[in-house]
């Protein structure tokens, strides 16, 4: 059982028969009442965002997780296809399934697939990957005053801001919580 006073950003836990995880939490007290703990929860099926305060002290179930690394294989019309390396299964997860994530992956890299009660629910994915950028505009220094930045695709699809010294063929290394240049590799 997980106790309010266990919880941390991220953690993973079962309210009402939903699987969520918590996005924000603060542990709140008043003058003559009982500790309440403010939590911002983000639902792991349908990515819908829930805040709710508990009581003190409240207990939940710690939800039955399982993470598989897995093999991205492709995507089609049906979805996003993984092989488990071990047992050669295949599954499918839906692009609500993969939501933003689309844009980060690679054909043949494992990442791990999360699963609940035996069935495939989402996809954890790094902080940061490395891309290769297949389309940039030569970038001029007078361009600009403030800002030097332009744009750049990615060999995934994504377009993001680089810096002027960014080139096609360059690699960089992508932020996947917001899509933002961290570094070239």
């Amino acid at each position: 059982m997980i106790d309010t006073s266990d919880f941390r950003k991220g953690m993973r836990l079962k309210v009402e028969g939903e699987i969520y995880y918590i996005v924000d939490f603060q542990h709140a007290r008043t003058a003559q009442r009982r500790a309440n703990v403010w939590t911002k929860l983000k639902s792991i099926r349908t990515g819908a965002i829930l805040e709710r305060t508990f009581s003190a002290g409240e207990q939940f179930e710690e939800p039955d997780f399982v993470q598989k690394n897995m093999q991205y294989l492709y995507n089609d019309a049906d979805g996003f296809h993984f092989m488990d390396t071990q047992t050669y299964e295949q599954i499918q997860l839906t692009p609500e399934q993969i939501g933003d994530y689309r844009w980060y992956l690679q054909e043949n890299l494992e990442y791990q697939v999360l699963f609940f009660e035996g069935a495939p629910i989402s996809l954890e994915m790094p902080t940061a990957v490395v891309l290769k950028v297949v389309e940039s505009e030569p970038g001029v220094k007078g361009d600009s005053v403030s800002n030097l930045t332009k744009q750049a695709k990615v060999e995934t699809g994504l377009t993001v801001r680089v810096p002027l010294f960014i080139k096609e063929g360059d690699k960089i290394k992508i932020d996947t919580s917001d899509g933002k240049y961290l570094e070239r590799v």
